[in-house]
């Protein structure tokens, strides 16, 4: 049992016997699957504070020569699988911290080295002369005791892109690093001494060029998740669970922490969700993560189109983004899209695969975003907040000539590129036009299924203003009426989706007019 070859369990084992513990092990059967195939080389990439770290403990207890894990994994749900015991405790494993060893060292230069001599060092305690006097690499020395043993080696590295991130402008740290990595998972020799190789930190593999540093590794990422997405937060299910453990609104925990959708999974932040347990608040617990550091220097860099696309998010739209070229690091920065990419990649937004668009995925973030924006008083925000306030007002006072007329005036003064053709693209102006309602209600649902069908809007307040402002369920037209849309909220009772909000709620019908190129608008409120 050793440091960094042959660990113990302890690290799993506080994970497990904490207050709140999700089981995530059915993971170790595709890893199990997976082991001594062509698919043995993973990379993991998710966000900060999405469990990257009890995975790769928990893979390590899992798999270590240097514990015995059975007790520890009898009562989960690994233990049912056909295979548990064939792979339990059974490989030399390699688990190592990139960001615990270069906080060990005077300098990013040493990490490295750091690495390879305490891995070498703890080797040789093991196999003793098995390893060739010279050798002074990790691979050399693997490569020696596969030859006389045969036995082969999980390698386990966590947050295995610092040094990608926290040295985006040293070359020189980062291509030693590169090629270290290169020695151990790349060629012949590394298909003969290793069973499985899991990285896991926020970034992808760095890119040269188009194409990956390790084209070895089968990538799963929050723009990819493919099989491993169960595995990246928590499931829906697994917080409805622990709603009803500890005697939470699940509606309420959705609207502040939803919004990642993988592979068909709504997948929660496990931080947000177990502080919010614990803690009983609800509240942006990426605050305590660095947030507004990491948002702020990349949403004011200047590229076209990236300020307006961050204002069309923070009113609750998506925007198309392509992120196939992005290098996967902290420097190389093209345009919008490489921003919004890297943003994805660290869990500020969310990612639709179909329809490659990207989106603010919740509440909490949406707070850090408008806390980012305001601190640096974006002088586009300032201009549509003040034109959309008014016309919140507009909506809430049931002017409906006032809504009109400032909805054409939003549209012609900042949303003039838009051509209305359909429904869609009248939905794209009415998100702007209703940015003002970022301060008092949630972010809004769109499509929201309710009743007999969509609702094209809906706006719920935030708990500390639903006395002082009503829910707002809206419905689009194009070329029909605003009262053909009013009734099709009556008929279709969208506002039923609503029926645990004991406050006040507006239906609100809004028409453009193809011929007269004019908006329309019918506000009622709703009859119970």
């Amino acid at each position: 049992m050793g440091k960094f070859v042959n660990p113990d369990k302890s690290a799993f084992q506080d994970a497990v016997v904490s207050k709140i513990y999700v089981d995530k092990t059915r993971m170790l059967g595709f890893t199990n699957e997976v082991l001594g195939t062509q698919q043995k080389f993973i990379c993991n990439s998710r966000p900060r504070r999405f469990g990257k770290s009890m995975a790769a403990n928990m893979l390590a207890a899992y798999y270590s020569k240097g514990c015995d894990s059975k007790e520890l994994f009898a009562g989960l749900e690994i233990a049912k699988h056909a295979d548990y015991e064939k792979h339990l405790n059974k490989y030399d494993v390699i688990h190592f911290d990139v960001q615990w060893c270069q906080m060990m060292v005077a300098s990013a230069e040493e990490t490295v080295s750091f690495i390879s001599k305490n891995v070498l060092k703890e080797l040789r305690e093991i196999y003793g002369d098995v390893i060739s006097a010279d050798t002074n690499m990790v691979a050399d020395a693997l490569a020696d005791i596969n030859t006389a043993t045969g036995n082969k080696f999980v390698i386990i590295i966590d947050e295995w892109d610092v040094l990608i991130r926290d040295e985006s402008t040293n070359k020189a740290v980062q291509e030693e690093y590169i090629n270290f990595l290169r020695g151990l998972f790349k060629g012949i020799e590394p298909t003969k001494y290793i069973a499985l190789a899991y990285m896991t930190g926020i970034l992808p593999i760095k890119k040269y060029k188009t194409q990956s540093a390790l084209n070895n590794f089968d990538e799963y990422t929050m723009l990819d998740p493919s099989l491993l997405a169960p595995y990246v937060g928590f499931t829906e299910d697994e917080v409805k669970d622990l709603c009803k453990a500890y005697n939470k609104n699940f509606t309420e925990v959705k609207r502040w922490y939803d919004g990642y959708s993988l592979e068909g999974y709504h997948v929660y932040n496990p931080r947000a969700v177990v502080n919010l347990m614990l803690r009983g608040t609800f509240q942006s617990y990426w605050t305590q993560t660095g947030t507004y550091e990491s948002i702020e220097p990349l949403i004011n860099m200047d590229f076209d189109g990236l300020r307006s696309a961050i204002i069309d998010m923070l009113a609750g739209d998506a925007v198309e983004v392509t992120p196939y070229f992005f290098q996967n690091d902290m420097v190389s920065f093209r345009d919008k899209d490489d921003v919004i990419t890297l943003l994805i990649h660290l869990g500020y937004l969310g990612y639709n695969q179909k329809l490659r668009q990207a989106f603010i995925p919740n509440e909490e973030i949406r707070f850090e975003f408008a806390m980012a924006t305001k601190l640096n008083k974006w002088s586009e925000l300032i201009s549509f907040q003040k034109e959309s306030r008014s016309l919140l007002e507009a909506v809430l006072d049931k002017d409906t000539a006032c809504v009109s007329e400032l909805l054409e005036k939003i549209h012609n003064q900042y949303t003039s590129t838009i051509q209305y053709n359909d429904e869609n693209s009248l939905s794209s102006v009415l998100t702007i036009a209703f940015l003002g309602t970022m301060d008092y209600y949630f972010k809004p649902i769109r499509e929201l299924p309710t009743g007999r069908g969509f609702a094209d809007f809906v706006y719920v307040p935030k708990p500390e203003y639903k006395e002082d402002y009503p829910a707002l369920v809206v419905e689009l037209k194009w070329n029909k009426s605003a009262d053909v849309a009013l009734q099709q909220i009556k008929e279709k009772k969208y506002a039923d989706s609503l029926a645990d909000y004991a406050g006040k709620i507006l239906l609100v019908g809004i028409n453009y007019d193809k011929k007269t190129k004019e908006h329309s608008c019918k506000i009622e409120e709703r009859v119970k």
